[in-house]
């Protein structure tokens, strides 16, 4: 190990220490030379060599500079660094949530550890861990915690930075990488790489190009292929990646056995780690005491960590641009609405326009509340939003996977709420219906050709089948079934906003007086009408 580290010090520092040798003969020589010349002789060699000097240095400073670009492959060079672990300095317990992922990473720093043991048995130690999931979620956070774990150093490089307009800069700059890594190895015991975008090269590669367009980034990928083969298990070198696209764009070689054998989906945290989460960034800031972390938990329903730490941050920027001393409740729900749905803007409606507004929002909010099983609303608006004169702010209150039939159709009687009260307060229907109708085509659309939730009995999707051929038959029958879901729920919708309108109109006037109602403000009004809000969920097993 230390002759490893004495190679590796010489290998790093030959430059230096060969100029050093240079300069030392350069003074120690032209001493020895000068004692044996003549008192005049020397006085003159010594002045002309002083004012010459400055150009000298100059004309070689710059020399050596193109040199060095040149050979360094100019100013585009690899930028990988290097870092020590006790540099990186985060924990497993540093990463909040990620449950699943932390465990199954664990495992690979164990692996780290015990590689004498592995190897004495026969085994070899993993190559590759592919990290996938959604931006945002964890994925470099986590593979700096396993290179503090194992306590080995860690190279950090994005995917783009292989990439070069000429041909075999990115293949050359594969072979730096992984050679500094298999040094660092050789004098650390082992040593981390970490490709952020994979997939910039390591996407499908293009065999059949007649313009070449993709020769570049195949060589690249056929470099790194080549490399991760010869991993020596003596070299300890282990490969992780990172990617937000999907898995099965990655080129089949760079995912079998023995290039990434293993991988890590690193997703969105769940109910109880987005508590966590919270409370972890509400410690860095000052906030009410009101504030509950579970509702703020249930409020964030597939949002990353990532997206969690800049809604504390922008409910904190909220209040203190309304020069309050500790974010309040109304600040994070800015702060999500802002994020998610873009700055209000008040447009300036005439009273008609304002009050059909606050009818077709009261019906989306009434069919929302009183008959959705998953979703529940967080704050309604007549403020425009990204282009909309209004919104019903919703989100489900659990982690929902795959929706049933139930929940479709309960999206297609929140859609109708606002058609439905238009209709039955003017008569007529605006054009803020066009959005919600598209929402219900595509739903009751899918329900039927997609996924057998018809009443005819059809069973299959219909979709993957040519135009040409179906009959004429199937497809109007699945058309009139669709419209048949439609209608039906709409009579559903009219008939809940005609018992309960004196809700709407109770709804309509608090809109039009404040022009936002948040949560609270909303439970209230129902409780009048003897109408209980769903039970809050905790992310504590047993609550």
């Amino acid at each position: 190990m230390l002759w490893f580290k004495i190679k590796l010090f010489f290998q790093r520092h030959w430059v230096g220490l060969s100029i050093a040798a240079i300069v030392v003969g350069a003074v120690l020589f032209p001493i020895w030379y000068l004692a044996g010349v003549e008192e005049n002789t020397r006085r003159y060699i010594i002045s002309m060599n002083v004012a010459s000097m400055p150009w000298m240095v100059l004309n070689t400073v710059i020399f050596v500079g193109f040199l060095y670009l040149m050979q360094s492959g100019g100013l585009s060079a690899l930028k990988k660094s290097k870092v020590d672990a006790a540099a990186v300095n985060i924990k497993f317990s540093d990463v909040i949530g990620l449950t699943e992922a932390k465990r199954e990473a664990w495992e690979v720093v164990q692996l780290i550890k015990d590689r004498t043991r592995v190897k004495a048995i026969g085994g070899k130690i993993l190559k590759g861990v592919l990290l996938v999931g959604p931006p945002g979620c964890g994925k470099t956070l986590l593979a700096k915690a396993v290179a503090t774990e194992a306590g080995v150093p860690f190279i950090s490089i994005s995917g783009s930075e292989f990439v070069e307009v000429f041909v075999g800069v990115g293949a050359s700059r594969v072979r730096k990488l992984f050679k500094q890594a298999k040094e660092y190895a050789q004098a650390h015991g082992s040593c981390i790489i970490f490709i952020d975008e994979i997939e910039v090269i390591g996407r499908k590669r293009v065999l059949y190009d007649a313009f070449g367009g993709g020769s570049e980034t195949n060589s690249t990928q056929n470099q790194l292929l080549v490399e991760m083969d010869g991993l020596e298990s003596g070299a300890n070198v282990v490969v992780f990646a990172a990617t937000n696209a999907l898995e099965e764009i990655l080129d089949d070689a760079l995912l079998r056995p023995g290039r990434f054998d293993r991988k890590i989906f690193v997703g969105r945290p769940n109910l109880e780690e987005r508590e966590a989460l919270f409370g972890y960034y509400l410690g860095k800031v000052k906030y009410s005491p009101e504030i509950e972390v579970p509702r703020l938990a249930r409020k964030a329903v597939h949002k990353t960590p990532a997206e969690i730490e800049n809604i504390v941050k922008e409910a904190a920027l909220i209040a203190a641009r309304g020069s309050r001393d500790m974010i309040g409740y109304k600040d994070f729900s800015e702060a999500i609405d802002r994020i998610d749905l873009g700055v209000a803007h008040r447009l300036n409606l005439n009273p008609h326009e304002k009050e059909m507004t606050a009818f077709h929002e009261a019906g989306h909010l009434l069919a929302l509340y009183l008959t959705h099983p998953t979703n529940d609303v967080f704050k309604v608006s007549i403020l425009n939003r990204g282009g909309a004169m209004g919104v019903v702010h919703s989100m489900p209150s659990e982690e929902i996977y795959a929706s049933d039939a139930n929940t479709l159709l309960a999206h297609i009687r929140t859609s109708l709420g606002g058609y439905a009260a238009e209709k039955i307060k003017y008569g007529v229907t605006t054009e803020g219906v066009s959005s919600d109708f598209a929402n219900i085509t595509r739903l009751a659309h899918n329900m039927v050709w997609k996924l057998g939730m018809g009443k005819t009995g059809f069973l299959g999707d219909f979709t993957v089948i040519p135009q040409h051929e179906r009959s004429s038959d199937i497809n109007n029958t699945l058309n009139r079934e669709s419209q048949d879901i439609i209608k039906e729920q709409y009579a559903l919708v009219d008939a809940l906003l005609r018992e309960n309108w004196p809700i709407v109109e109770r709804f309509v006037k608090e809109l039009l007086a404040r022009e936002e109602l948040d949560y609270d403000e909303i439970v209230a009004v129902f409780a009048e009408y003897g109408k209980p809000p769903k039970p809050l969920k905790t992310g504590v097993p047993g609550a």
